[in-house]
């Protein structure tokens, strides 16, 4: 993979909408944060998402998180940003995947675990996957059953419902390389609860310890 992978495990804090909250996440020991450019309450301007990521690009990955946006809008979002990851919802043409290639930046795919995608994706074709809930950004819980039987060949970051009270039980017993929130640590959307962010790190840290 690319610069993405800054330590062992990812701790990732989706949905920051403010350089504040970006500086405050990564001091608190994120490994990553994650700026949504798509329809979403956390959606912030590519202007925006610029100014995060001069902020605290020197000691966090920053990830695009984006959702059927046409090839040109996420490439021209990479090119503005200078993030180091796009995380894509969604469709993922060759053209995009060629297009991210090209400019060293990791990709990330996100597969709903009500998507025919969790199965079929050859996830060889991408740095990492991100399985998360049918309907991503609602902080509902999902069962992880549906991994049981689901091999992959790349790191696998959990999402979807997670919270500082469920984080070790899913590292637990998903064994995933990473873990993503946003609604769970936060105080109203894209407003983050940095007491909730460091009892999140905290718990997943010790989970991932665990773990090794």
């Amino acid at each position: 993979m690319t610069d993405l992978i800054r330590g062992e495990h990812l701790i990732k804090i989706c949905g920051v909408t403010t350089q504040s909250d970006a500086r405050a996440v990564v001091t608190l020991g994120a490994s990553a944060v994650g700026l949504i450019l798509s329809e979403s309450r956390r959606r912030v301007t590519v202007e925006t998402a610029g100014d995060i990521v001069r902020e605290v690009r020197r000691d966090v990955a920053c990830v695009a998180v984006v959702r059927n946006e046409s090839d040109a809008y996420i490439l021209d979002c990479v090119d503005t940003t200078d993030v180091d990851a796009v995380q894509v919802h969604g469709t993922l043409s060759e053209e995009l995947r060629r297009g991210l290639r090209e400019r060293g930046v990791a990709l990330i795919k996100a597969l709903g675990t009500d998507s025919d995608e969790l199965v079929a994706f050859d996830d060889e074709l991408v740095d990492a996957v991100l399985v998360d809930g049918p309907t991503p950004g609602s902080g509902a819980a999902h069962p992880w059953s549906q991994l049981t039987s689901r091999v992959f060949h790349v790191p696998l970051i959990a999402a979807g419902g997670l919270t500082p009270d469920n984080v070790a039980d899913v590292i637990a017993q998903v064994k995933p390389w990473g873990v993503d929130v946003a609604t769970g640590v936060e105080t109203s959307p894209g407003i983050k609860d940095l007491n909730r962010v460091k009892d999140f790190i905290r718990a997943a840290s010790l989970a991932f310890e665990a773990g090794e």
